[in-house]
């Protein structure tokens, strides 16, 4: 079960960030990483044209991960899971997950005093 992406946050998340990584990974499940300027419209990320590579990996292995990184250090990274498809050599993804992650300071928000990392869930 997935859970549902709240794409008004997802939304206003996207305009602290510059751009984004995208991951795929092919047959013997080895990553395969591009730098990516994605938009959202209609509920989907449109990462536009896509390589050789990345086309043969989302058409095998569907699931994919965008990551957009902190402008500054210390500063929350942007992480979305999604299931991609390929159409007329364009990837758009459809978000099944989405998280602002960052390694947890003192001051962070935690749930436990061990917690390693503040994550903020978009979710619904």
């Amino acid at each position: 079960m997935s859970v549902k992406v709240d794409l008004d946050r997802l939304a206003d998340a996207l305009s602290d960030f510059a751009f984004a990584y995208l991951i795929s990974v092919g047959d013997d499940y080895r990553a395969h990483t591009v730098a990516v300027d994605p938009t959202l419209a209609d509920g989907v990320l449109d990462i536009g044209s896509v390589g050789n590579t990345t086309q043969r990996n989302v058409t095998a292995h569907g699931d994919v991960t965008v990551v957009w990184p902190p402008r500054e250090p210390g500063g929350y990274s942007l992480i979305v899971d999604g299931t991609g498809k390929i159409s007329d050599n364009r990837l758009r993804v459809s978000p099944t997950r989405a998280v602002l992650h960052r390694k947890a300071t003192p001051e962070s928000p935690a749930t436990s005093p061990d917690c390693l990392h503040d994550c903020v869930p978009l979710k619904k």
